[in-house]
Formats: C-alpha cells, structure tokens, sequence
C-alpha cells in the first residue's frame, strides 16, 4: 500500500548538522542520503515518505543528525524512546529539543567557565567561613551582555562528582541549555554549612529545634549578592535574581522569597521539606509580593507520601494569599517515578531555569 505521510519537525536553530529520519523502513541505518529531510525554515525540516515506498503498518523511527552519537534526546539530555505513528497519517508533527554532540549529551565547547569566587567568604552571626563558586556563561567574555542571576545552595553537590550524594551537573546542563541559547544566566553556588545545614536551612522554631536560616539569607542578600553585582555584569533586579535548591534547600528557598521578595523574584523549589516548618503554609498566606514573583516547584511522587501532597498545599497557600499584592506565577511539576535524589534534581533543573528566566 502506498503512503504520502509527511513528518514535520522543529528543533532549536543553532545547529546546522542535516537531519535524518531513520526506523523499521531502513534497517535503522542513521544517515541514508533517501531519509535526509528537508530544511523549511530556521529550525524547521519536512520529509514526505515515497508512494513507492512499501512502508510498514506501523513505523518506528528516531531522529538523528547524521549519526546514533547525533542522534535526538529530551529537553533534559536523556534518551527518549522510539516514535511511532501508522503509515495512513497524513502529517504528523513534532519537536526534537535537544541532540547528542559526538555521543556525548552536550556539546563540551558550551560548558560554563567555573571560577571560584572565594573560600573564606564571611557569615555574619553565625560566625563560619563559606566557599563561594561562580560559573559564567561560555560566551561571558565575548559579549557586552548583562545577565540573569540564580543562587543555588547545597554546592558540594551542584557540579564534579558531588560529595556524599552525588551532583546535579549543572555545569553540563547549562551547555545542554547553550544548544538552545538558553544559557544565558550566572550560577552562583554556595556550599552548605556542614554539620550546621540544618539550622542554616530552616527558620525560628522548627521539628528539628530552634532554626538560624535567617542569617544565612541575610549573608546571601546582604553580602554575597552585592559582591556579584559588582564583579559581573548582572541584572540586579529581583525580577532576573533566583534563588533555588533541593530538600532543605529548597526550603530555605521559599522563605527567601517570603522573606526578601525585593531581591528574589525566581524560586527554584526542588522538593521541598515542608514537612519540618509546618508555619510556612500560614506564612505563605499572609506574604505579599511587592513584585510580580515566578516560583518552579518540583516533586516526586515516589519521595514519599506527603511530599506532593505538600509542595500542593504550599501552592494553593500561595494562590489564596489574600494580602492582595503583585501576581505569583507558579509552576508545578510533578514526576510520577521521582525519588529524594540529585539524579532527578539534575533531570529537572534544564526546564526550571528555562521556565524562571525564558
């Protein structure tokens, strides 16, 4: 039986590798000159399969870029499964947002320049020392450009190997962004206080005792952002200044938010431990945002019972916070197989940072 089915793709407009359609038609051969597609635009390609073609009832196939170490990946890098559509379609669709580089799932050439800020960075009123790193974007030097902000806790486990519990990657994730020129923004990682992270990391009196979260937003805010805005180009306001983090971390970011909303208006909430500061709900309800805030809340359902549940209710305090005030525009994802682990933290920070700051 004959077919006229036509794919349509969109893909990031970067890349200029040629595109190929390869499946259960071609003996999965990734480059055949007959399955090359044809460009239509910027970002754009159409490939109409022969009515000469005897096709399969159901065609599976993947995109590539020449090649199986080109070959297409999810917004994140991951590999993604087979496409399938049946041979009578007349068009079908789709978007490919991100390839592999030479088997690799980032191109190494975009990876941000790391640098360390300092390592003996002062606390005020907790009387501890802090090491401070920053990664730039790969392009920093080469353009005038003033940037976007996002501060992010925890950073022993934020790029390399990560110590303990291993890394989110974020390095390798903002090269995976640079694919798409979405990269475009300063990472500032702080490292966590060690045996005093919780205490750092919660507020007033918490189920883990009596919390000093209020300084160490204080050094943030006070200290450390000044410094940043000095040294690079940066755009200082609270709408291009994030803050972000997992577990702990992303507790403290919430109340970053509630607490300093002139300097903070992005929050990165990775599965939050909502259940150690049961006063946030309250606090959440009575905050008023002096400017319009974004917050991109994440969690898992297989973290535990009441996870979801929370970061749920969290969000609906949000919603019903009737101090009037500018609008809080949130994001909830919610991923059915998530676990309480930096694989999936790391998963996830590509479509935040896109959706905080793009």
């Amino acid at each position: 039986m004959s077919s006229s089915l036509r794919l349509e793709l969109s893909t990031h407009t970067i890349d200029d590798r040629p595109v190929f359609v390869s499946g259960n038609f071609c003996d999965w051969l990734p480059d055949l000159e007959v399955f090359q597609m044809r460009p239509t635009g910027p970002g754009q390609y159409e490939y109409e399969f022969s009515k000469e073609l005897n096709l399969p009832e159901q065609l599976e196939y993947k995109y590539t870029r020449g090649g199986w170490d080109h070959v297409e990946l999810d917004a994140s890098g991951e590999s993604v499964a087979n496409r399938t559509v049946v041979r009578t379609v007349d068009v079908k669709r789709e978007h490919v947002p991100h390839w592999r580089w030479f088997g690799m799932p980032f191109n190494p050439a975009f990876l941000p320049k790391i640098g360390l800020l300092g390592d003996t960075f002062d606390v005020p009123m907790l009387d501890r020392m802090r090491r401070v790193h920053v990664l730039l974007p790969h392009d920093y030097d080469h353009t005038d450009k003033r940037y976007p902000v996002l501060y992010l806790h925890d950073g022993q486990n934020l790029f390399g190997g990560g110590s303990g519990y291993g890394s989110w990657e974020i390095d390798q994730k903002m090269a995976l962004l640079a694919a798409r020129n979405h990269h475009e923004v300063i990472l500032i990682s702080i490292d966590h206080g060690n045996d005093e992270r919780i205490r750092e990391f919660t507020l007033h009196r918490t189920r883990a005792g009596a919390g000093r979260g209020q300084y160490y937003l204080d050094f943030v805010s006070r200290t450390l952002k000044p410094i940043v805005d000095r040294s690079f180009r940066t755009l200082p306001d609270a709408a291009h200044t994030g803050i972000g983090g997992s577990s702990l971390g992303g507790l403290i970011s919430i109340y970053a938010g509630l607490m300093h909303p002139e300097v903070f208006g992005r929050l990165l909430v990775f599965s939050p431990s909502l259940w150690i500061s049961p006063k946030i709900y309250f606090d959440a309800i009575r905050f008023q945002a002096p400017v319009a805030m974004k917050v991109y809340a994440y969690g898992g359902e297989k973290e535990s019972s009441y996870m979801v549940p929370s970061i749920q209710r969290f969000n609906e305090a949000l919603v019903r916070q009737n101090y009037g005030g500018n609008p809080i525009d949130i994001h909830l994802s919610v991923d059915p197989t998530g676990i309480h682990q930096e694989a999936h933290w790391s998963r996830e920070f590509p479509k935040a940072v896109e959706w905080l700051f793009y």
